[in-house]
């Protein structure tokens, strides 16, 4: 004997419809299943990873991901809320992370340096699987970031975002927005190289380590805590600034 098969409409919000066919972009669409099945399986059967969702509304109350379909249920699903205020609903995640750290696939390494040279802590290994990303996504508190749209949808994974765009410029003013940075950038706190806190280091204490050239031209240097590295206000310094000067003038943050 047959199971009779059953309807739900879903409605999807925001930048979830980037994981959908155009036919079902922006607006409801019908849903068929047979057998009992979890919300959270009919949204990454949909193609929409369950890290980038947030709040589920059933028949416009709101549940979890364990909730089991019904025959005519009206399902709206709207991605992860960094800067509105929905306690008063089922959360899918405990919290947004309002101190942001981040893990960044293979793929993602010019965004990596973009990132810490805005001062956030982003951990970046060009060697690492998917199952290490999640395991210290997991451990560390981090969001993931990445290309690859397969690694969010592990169960494990609670904050997640897939990268739209290929360029590593757009991917920062991608993220920036994502996660509502403006607020949060603190240019040249860390090391591009190691991810390290930089503070300011007397002259005498490393001037051993300096050319001849540095040593009589720049008087004020910073250290990387981490791996030791010395900088200074050069020419590679300026370059950055410039750089950075770009970045918030097209995201109109005011420095």
């Amino acid at each position: 004997m047959s199971v009779p098969e059953r309807v739900a409409e879903f409605r999807f919000y925001e930048e979830l419809n980037d994981f959908l066919p155009k036919e079902k972009r922006k607006k409801p669409f019908s849903y068929h299943f047979r057998y009992n099945q979890n919300v959270k399986d009919a949204i990454e059967a949909l193609g929409v990873p369950h890290a980038e969702v947030d709040l589920i509304l059933v028949n416009s109350i709101s549940q979890d991901f364990s909730y089991l379909l019904q025959n005519g249920d009206f399902i709206s699903v709207y991605p992860v809320f960094e800067s509105i205020d929905i306690t008063h609903v089922t959360r899918l995640r405990s919290k947004p992370l309002r101190e942001p750290k981040f893990i960044l696939d293979v793929h993602l390494g010019k965004l990596c340096k973009y990132l810490r040279l805005l001062g956030f802590d982003t951990f970046y290994r060009n060697n690492l699987n998917d199952d290490e990303i999640v395991k210290i996504s997991v451990f560390e508190n981090r969001i993931i970031l990445t290309r690859d749209i397969g690694i969010l949808k592990n169960g494990k994974v609670s904050h997640g975002y897939w990268v739209r765009s290929q360029y590593p410029e757009q991917q920062l003013n991608e993220v920036i927005r994502r996660f509502d940075l403006k607020s949060q950038l603190q240019p040249f706190l860390r090391c591009i190289s190691c991810n390290g806190l930089i503070e300011p280091v007397d002259k005498s204490m490393i001037e051993n380590q300096l050319n001849e050239n540095t040593r009589r031209f720049f008087s004020d240097f910073y250290q990387c805590l981490s791996c030791g590295k010395i900088f200074w206000e050069g020419s590679h310094f300026e370059n950055m600034k410039k750089f950075v000067d770009v970045l918030l003038r097209d995201n109109d943050i005011k420095p």
